[in-house]
């Protein structure tokens, strides 16, 4: 894959004098049937989290509340995005290197998965990474 396919997704969003909500089905809004949804919070000040791909994993990522960064590499271009708001998220295909910092204080990251946790998907060495990708037709 490349950083190319790491796009933002535009969730339905409704606004009233009462506040905001916003939506997300799997295989209609999201691009997957979601399998597994974890989240990141109070993460200090200055530290990263992710840096690692996955082989097969589909996930979508969330600014619940605050803001993050979120760097993306396929081995040959590097790009960020920063999310910002609920209503506007982030696809990761697989083979997309990660890594999520400059969380703003009280930041929470929701993320939604396309299967259950599996630790032999993770891609966990940028070497083991950039070779997996070499060797994965594009």
């Amino acid at each position: 894959m490349s950083v190319e396919a790491a796009v933002f997704i535009d969730l339905p969003s409704f606004a009233d004098a009462r506040g905001a909500l916003s939506f997300a089905e799997g295989n209609r809004h999201i691009p997957f049937a979601i399998q597994r949804v974890y989240y990141l919070y109070d993460v200090v000040p200055g530290q990263r989290r992710g840096a690692h791909a996955h082989h097969a994993l589909h996930q979508v990522l969330i600014a619940l509340a605050g803001s993050f960064t979120v760097s993306l590499d396929d081995g040959t271009t590097s790009v960020d995005r920063e999310l910002t708001s609920p209503g506007r998220v982030l696809y990761l295909p697989p083979l997309v290197w990660h890594e999520l910092r400059d969380f703003s204080p009280g930041a929470v990251c929701l993320a939604l998965a396309s299967a259950p946790f599996d630790e032999t998907d993770y891609l966990r060495d940028y070497t083991a990474f950039l070779e997996a990708v070499r060797m994965t037709p594009r």
